[in-house]
């Protein structure tokens, strides 16, 4: 066997071995961007978080990190004695890796796919997750390698697929289900993020980017409708500024919604 083999068998056997310890895999993908994936990612572990579950965040962005931002996650990660794996940082109890928190600020990660695709594999096998109830990774848009990598190597048992409710967003959306289908992904979902923005003054939803698409994307692929997630301006700031909604607006729309999609996908892991 050669050199490159043997280094091959020993990260898959350390990504096995780290998969002993998650009980259930989530991954978190759309068919597009620009649909407010990583809000749900992040917003969804604290919401599991919240139920007295182990939850871990990976950001598998990997040209496109974002979860330090929207959780106020700072500094680097601690190193192994080994000096070759790391331990997940902690915001909040909720344990996250992300190529933001590896790098300097503004660098631009100017990589291929399989490069991309060799550190999330790094991600699996490299660092120390330890016992979890549920891993999340929030993947970049699209059907791309990343995905496909995730998906082969992570083993998940749910994809969550996010869209938008207009036309457009459906029709990619519709291929990431197709996706995970092919993946044979056993559970996926789908959730229908930016559903009405909440007027700032009367309280009432205004259906900007129509409403209902998501759910009539699940009937149509026979995928489990989780549930939709207004807009409020609110929402937008706190992810600006590390604070997501779940944990520091509460009463918000945004945040029940949330906690009622966590619900639903708690019912639907158990199945």
């Amino acid at each position: 066997m050669s050199t490159q083999q043997e280094q091959q068998a020993q990260q898959d056997q350390r990504i096995e071995e780290n998969l002993k310890h998650i009980k259930h895999r989530i991954v978190i993908f759309s068919g597009k961007g620009g649909v407010g994936k990583s809000t749900v990612a992040v917003n969804l572990a604290y919401a599991m978080k919240n139920r007295n579950h182990k939850v871990g965040l990976m950001d598998a962005d990997i040209t496109g990190p974002n979860i330090p931002q929207m959780t106020g996650l700072t500094g680097s990660p601690k190193i192994h004695e080994d000096g070759k794996r790391f331990y997940p940082q902690e915001k909040n109890g909720v344990s996250i890796v992300s190529m933001a928190s590896l790098m300097p600020p503004d660098t631009a990660l100017i990589w291929r796919g399989p490069l991309r695709s060799t550190v999330i594999t790094q991600f699996l096998g490299d660092v120390l997750w330890g016992e979890l109830d549920h891993l999340l990774a929030d993947l970049p848009p699209g059907t791309g390698d990343e995905v496909l990598t995730a998906a082969q190597r992570m083993k998940p048992q749910t994809a969550v697929v996010v869209t938008t409710p207009q036309d457009v967003s459906l029709a990619d959306c519709r291929r990431a289900v197709t996706m995970a289908k092919k993946l044979e992904i056993p559970r996926i979902a789908v959730v229908e993020n930016m559903s009405g923005l909440i007027c700032p003054h009367c309280d009432k939803s205004i259906d900007i980017f129509d409403s209902g698409g998501g759910e009539k994307l699940a009937l149509e692929t026979g995928a489990t409708f989780l549930g939709r997630i207004p807009m409020e301006i609110e929402t937008r700031i706190g992810g600006d500024i590390g604070q997501p909604a779940v944990l520091h607006r509460p009463e918000s729309a945004t945040a029940r919604a949330f906690e009622e999609i966590a619900t639903q996908l708690a019912s639907l892991i158990k199945s």
